[in-house]
């Protein structure tokens, strides 16, 4: 895809490259508008002064440059960046601690489009009924200020889908396993097991398995080992 050289625009995504400024999201980009605590972000953390540069963007592929003040002045065109045609999916079963945030944080930095959290037949960690909808709070919360980071104009689709042997024979879906084969592009959808590894019956109703390394991965590792596969594999940035 050829993008226009523009000031700001960065020629291999259509993204804003950062020479704007942060990066926030906002509900209208025609009349944009700040929630509070990202005001209090930018002004008190990142310390912008009125009139400073920054870029908005919708979250749903659109964003412009801007001017910082209590209701941000739109400073420049809105720019639109189409949406991947191979969206990157990886699914993860969460783990103790802060782990699964941590993981979701990596996950929306190295570009990836979907984010599944499974429950495994070897989980340790259950996200069900209540509890599972406050923890996707939280990992939304956490998608959205990484994609703030990383200057994501898409933010990442999150999702509890249930059991991975639900998923696991879906087409274009593989599992993460030491016995697989090589990951290739059209893995795009890659599915990440729990510390004590997948159950024979859920490698039984796998598509296909892939390796991602010669060691043993922690469960957090591996997902961002299949992430960072997928995209580089996606945007031919690997594998010739």
């Amino acid at each position: 895809m050829s993008l226009p050289d523009e000031p700001g625009v960065d020629p291999r995504t259509g993204g804003p490259t950062g020479h704007d400024g942060p990066h926030a999201f906002v509900a209208d980009l025609e009349t944009p508008e700040l929630a509070g605590e990202d005001h209090h972000h930018l002004a008190r953390a990142l310390r912008l002064r009125p009139g400073d540069p920054l870029t908005v963007s919708d979250g749903r592929g659109r964003w412009r440059t801007a001017r910082f003040a209590e209701l941000p002045e739109p400073s420049g065109p809105i720019h639109t960046v189409e949406e991947p045609i191979e969206p990157v999916t990886i699914g993860f079963t969460p783990v103790k601690g802060d782990r699964p945030e941590w993981t979701a944080r990596r996950l929306t930095e190295l570009g990836v489009d979907r984010i599944w959290v499974l429950q495994s037949d070897r989980s340790v960690v259950k996200w069900a009924g209540d509890r599972g909808e406050k923890q996707l709070e939280r990992l939304t919360k956490v998608t959205r200020e990484a994609s703030m980071q990383s200057r994501r104009v898409w933010l990442p689709e999150l999702e509890l889908v249930g059991r991975a042997v639900d998923v696991m024979g879906r087409a274009g879906a593989v599992a993460a396993d030491r016995s697989g084969r090589a990951p290739t592009r059209d893995d795009q959808t890659i599915l990440i097991g729990p510390e004590g590894g997948w159950s024979p019956t859920e490698l039984d109703v796998a598509a296909a398995t892939i390796v991602l390394g010669e060691q043993v991965l922690r469960a957090e590792t591996a997902a961002l080992a299949a992430a960072t596969l997928a995209v580089a594999l996606r945007g031919r940035l690997v594998g010739g």
